[in-house]
């Protein structure tokens, strides 16, 4: 049997938390592992979690206080690079989606989406690490359609070489650098090495960055996401 799905749940708004706990109880590949009212509890949360326990995605909204959830999105990629965030908000997302994917945030929610928007997201978040609803769809071939945009979303001073190419297709594909190395005849640590150099070249935090920016400059489909 599969283990389920771990959320962590981050919301100032009581009524909100009880709400997106009921509503994913019923689902069961589904469990809400902790739920806390502001950044700085669930970071003191996480610290006390044994990993066996650790959250597979939190679910973070953006106006709360003391610390935003754009904040506590930054600490968490930079002590947590592997936890999948999902940004739940009431405000529209053109005027984040740009800092979202330079955060490497994986998905972004209204918080009036239905019950089947929240667990189809929950589920290709888990399993692929990125989820884009129509509406991001159009979005993102927009920003394709801009090179202006575009390089606002990845500040770049050299472009990628046609093996660093190479090496996102394959990341976006999810293979691991052992099997990169393969595919490529490169040794896995020559892989990383691409990877880094990636990361530094397009400004991306994490995976899920390199695979926005593969979507946004046409290296990979968005139909396979």
């Amino acid at each position: 049997m599969n283990a389920k799905i771990r959320i962590a749940l981050i919301d100032d708004e009581q009524l909100i938390l009880e709400g997106v706990k009921m509503l994913l109880s019923s689902e069961q590949e589904i469990t809400v592992s902790s739920t806390s009212v502001n950044g700085p509890d669930f970071l003191e949360t996480l610290k006390n979690t044994p990993a066996q326990d650790f959250p597979d995605i939190a679910l973070v909204d953006v106006q709360m206080q003391p610390m935003n959830g754009f904040e506590l999105v930054e600490i968490l990629k930079e002590k947590y690079p592997d936890l999948k965030i999902i940004i739940l908000s009431s405000h529209y997302k053109t005027t984040v989606l740009g800092y979202m994917v330079k955060l490497g945030v994986s998905a972004f929610l209204p918080k009036n989406s239905n019950r089947k928007a929240f667990i189809e997201a929950i589920t290709m978040v888990h399993r692929n690490g990125i989820f884009f609803t129509p509406e991001d769809h159009q979005m993102i071939f927009s920003y394709m359609n801009s090179p202006a945009k575009k390089k606002t979303l990845f500040d770049m001073d050299d472009e990628l070489s046609d093996r660093e190419k190479d090496v996102v297709k394959l990341i976006c594909q999810e293979y691991t650098n052992n099997e990169i190395g393969e595919k490529l005849f490169i040794s896995p640590r020559t892989v990383e090495s691409h990877r880094q150099r990636i990361v530094e070249k397009i400004g991306a935090k994490n995976t899920v960055g390199i695979v926005i920016y593969a979507i946004i400059n046409n290296i990979h489909p968005l139909e396979r996401i």
